[in-house]
């Protein structure tokens, strides 16, 4: 009696621990299904544009400047 006493236990351990297992497979299959996507529109954000900027003259000024201020000391020797 002491076997089948241990197998009928090891049974139902068995039983409750598997309906465990399923339920909580099942919640979270439908917890993740669920949580997949809402029906609200996906927000786009607007390309940037980055326009190319003018070249300008404040490159070169700096150099002339020196080059006038060269000169002058130059032509007042």
């Amino acid at each position: 009696m002491g076997a089948w006493f241990r197998w009928t236990e090891l049974r139902i351990f068995l039983e409750v621990n598997m309906k465990k297992l399923v339920i909580a497979a099942a919640l979270t299959a439908a917890a993740s299904t669920a949580s997949a996507g809402n029906l609200a529109e996906p927000i786009v954000e607007a390309p940037v544009i980055v326009e190319q900027t003018e070249s300008s003259s404040s490159g070169i000024l700096l150099p002339l400047l020196l080059l006038v201020v060269v000169g002058a000391a130059v032509a007042s020797n």
